[in-house]
Order: C-alpha cells, then structure tokens, then sequence
C-alpha cells in the first residue's frame, strides 16, 4: 500500500471490485504522504493496511477489504495469491517481485507488475496459458543490491501514473476488453513525458515460466 498500490487500490475499488486482499506490513510516515495518496496526515503512525482499508471503504463501502500487516512469503504466499482472481505487484524490490511471479506462474494466476523510481516506471503484465512471458523472461538473476525508491527516490505522480495503469490493466483483463500489456513491456521517462514499448518474447529457458 505504498506509491503504487496506493492508487491502484483506490481505482479498483471505485470501479466495483467486490474485494482486494492487501499486504503490507509497513506503518505509514509522513514522508509516505507526497505519493501514497490512500494514506492521510490522520493516518501516520497507523498500519499502511488499516489506513488503506479506510480509504478504500470511504470510496466504495461494499467493498470487502481482507488485510495481511506482516510480511509474507513460501507457501502462505502461494496459497494468497492462488486464492485470488489476479495480482497486482506493487512492491519495490527484485526478491519480492521474483517470487510474486514464480507464485503467479505455478498457480496460473493473472499478473501485473508495476514498478517506478526517479523519473522512470514501467509495467507488464503475465497471462498464462497463452505463451505469455512473465517477470522472470525480464530480468535474469535477483539484483541483490539494486537500486530502489528508498535509495534513489521517485517523484510522486510517477508512481501514481504507473499505479494507476496497473489498475486500468486489472480492468481490462479482468472484463476482457481492450488489449492488454501481453509480451509487452511498456516504460514512463517522465522527464520527456515519452512512452516506449518493448515487445518481450517468451523466453524458453526461462527457469520459471521455460520449457
């Protein structure tokens, strides 16, 4: 429930999403305020799910918010996101994200991963069954000392544009419209407000989603 989920949830929610598991075991700061917009100045020193579920009640009461405020990983990862309808990768480290898609992957469970800093976001998403590349196809190996927002920072409405689309992909796959980010990687440079998409193949010898 940070820059990305933030606004992602918020979307969704107005949109009539019937429910939204969310993880996040972070309490929220003031400095968290100038890009996690679910969060108030009221909410500092609460847990970010708890003042993320406020706000997504205060925009669509009926909608059924199930919280998880400590870190999860392993097997009650994998039982998460096996009992939802898609996942949205709001998180802001490779280890986390790597494991989200190996999840995804093996439970065949509709992914789409957003991701920002400085100036720059980007986002795609996994469709399985379909000869869709995932995360992994993306990136090689886990960047253990890679650079994230925490480190480098990011500007507050980048991550809210990319949070955002995370939010319209969800949409479009979930009601089949449109032509969702599938084998493409689509990236922000906000600083030229330019968009440039990848076509990115499946790769065979990928370790998760591979032959």
């Amino acid at each position: 429930m940070g820059g990305l989920g933030s606004p992602a949830a918020l979307y969704l929610a107005a949109a009539g999403i019937g429910k939204l598991v969310i993880n996040d075991f972070d309490i929220v700061e003031a400095s968290n305020l100038q890009r996690q917009i679910i969060h108030t100045d009221r909410s500092i020193g609460e847990n970010k799910v708890d003042s993320a579920k406020q706000g997504i009640e205060a925009i669509n009461p009926e909608c059924e918010v199930e919280t998880i405020y400590y870190q999860i990983d392993g097997d009650e990862l994998k039982s998460t996101i096996d009992g939802v309808d898609i996942v949205l990768d709001c998180t802001d480290n490779f280890p986390t994200r790597f494991e989200v898609n190996r999840y995804c992957v093996e439970t065949a469970t509709p992914l789409v991963s957003g991701a920002a800093i400085r100036l720059e976001g980007q986002i795609m998403n996994y469709q399985p069954g379909i000869q869709s590349p995932c995360y992994q196809c993306l990136y090689t190996k886990v960047y253990e000392n890679a650079e994230t927002c925490e480190m480098e920072g990011v500007l507050g409405p980048v991550v809210g544009v990319i949070g955002t689309m995370q939010a319209l992909q969800t949409l479009l796959i979930l009601t089949g419209q449109g032509e969702p980010l599938i084998g493409k990687l689509l990236l922000l440079d906000a600083a030229s407000m330019e968009w440039q998409g990848v076509t990115l193949p499946r790769n065979p010898a990928c370790p998760v989603c591979g032959d």
